[in-house]
């Protein structure tokens, strides 16, 4: 697990690049193993199948407390179950979570408030990918709202929790299709430009980066450091909208189905998301990009799998999205 050598050894703001003794074959599992994480407690969104799955399994078998949340509760359940019957005691539970629905996530945020435990990590892994134009209850986009609007709110309401950790750290999952688009501020829920599901997708994964941005500087202060990540490719549940056709098209598949060889398991493409809520290297370090267990590089058309466009990381765009969000979800 040694990460070679850096082409380019800075980051998008000039800054040297932060990296770690992982690399792209690393597991979450891995990650942690040197690590005791006992008195920690997390929540994992989409923690139900997938990569978030893999994130709630490494970080319970290092010692936290993992709520896995998520949509569909028998796969919560069913994951949280599976986790459990591997562990010496029980310490992995499941709670459902709607964020295409902003007042479902409230609730849920606001019953973990009420409980009053600390939460130390919090995982906003969840998400959706390329469907028809579908909107939330509240009438959003599908992906602005469950990928960036479900998760605003639910960081908001669950910030008493992560402010009395003191050090407590937010994830924010991205994409490397964040540079399909940045946020179209006049009309980001499709109600006037036609919609095309993969410049949506770029947005709101766009959004995603830019949150963990403004949180950081919001929040830093109050002991809450956040940043985004970029997963890496792996065939997950991610992927139900597309069709066979439409995956070859992407290079997703090739003509006997098989995966393409940058792409990784879903435990290895939950390291970097475990790495940044546990790494000690990464104690109050926050408002950056990493992939790869390492910050990201300044997109190189010559790496088109890696790399960051700045515009995903503006502080300026980053405070005008908070903005945003506020009028959209107040």
């Amino acid at each position: 697990m040694t990460t070679p050598a850096p082409t380019n050894p800075l980051n998008v703001f000039g800054q040297k690049r932060i990296f770690s003794r992982f690399d792209t074959t690393t597991t979450a599992a891995e990650v942690v193993a040197d690590l005791d994480l006992s008195g920690q407690r997390a929540l994992v969104t989409g923690g139900g199948s997938g990569i978030g799955a893999e994130i709630a399994r490494a970080l319970a078998g290092a010692g936290a407390e993992v709520m896995v949340a998520d949509v569909a509760i028998d796969s919560a359940e069913k994951t949280a179950g599976a986790i459990n019957a591997t562990l010496p005691a029980p310490r992995v539970c499941a709670g459902q979570l709607d964020l295409g629905s902003l007042a479902a996530t409230r609730a849920f945020a606001r019953g973990l408030v009420a409980e009053g435990r600390p939460l130390g990590i919090l995982v906003n892994n969840a998400g959706v990918m390329a469907p028809p134009l579908t909107r939330t209850t509240d009438g959003h986009e599908l992906q602005f709202g469950v990928n960036f609007l479900g998760h605003f709110v639910l960081t908001r309401e669950v910030l008493p929790l992560l402010r009395a950790e003191g050090g407590a750290r937010v994830v924010s999952v991205s994409s490397i299709g964040h540079r399909r688009s940045g946020i179209q501020w006049d009309d980001p829920d499709y109600h006037v430009r036609p919609y095309d599901r993969w410049e949506a997708y770029g947005q709101s994964k766009t959004a995603c980066a830019l949150f963990a941005v403004a949180l950081n500087a919001r929040h830093s202060t109050d002991g809450v450091f956040a940043n985004a990540m970029n997963p890496g490719g792996s065939m997950t549940g991610l992927q139900r909208f597309m069709t066979d056709a439409e995956l070859r098209s992407q290079g997703w598949i090739d003509k006997e189905g098989k995966f393409p060889a940058h792409w990784r398991s879903p435990e290895q493409c939950a390291a970097t998301s475990v790495w940044l809520a546990t790494a000690p290297e990464l104690r109050n370090v926050g408002g950056r990009y990493f992939e790869d267990c390492a910050e990201a590089a300044p997109h190189d058309p010559a790496l088109p799998m890696k790399g960051l466009n700045p515009f995903a990381v503006d502080p300026a765009d980053a405070a005008r999205l908070w903005d945003l969000a506020e009028a959209m979800t107040n």
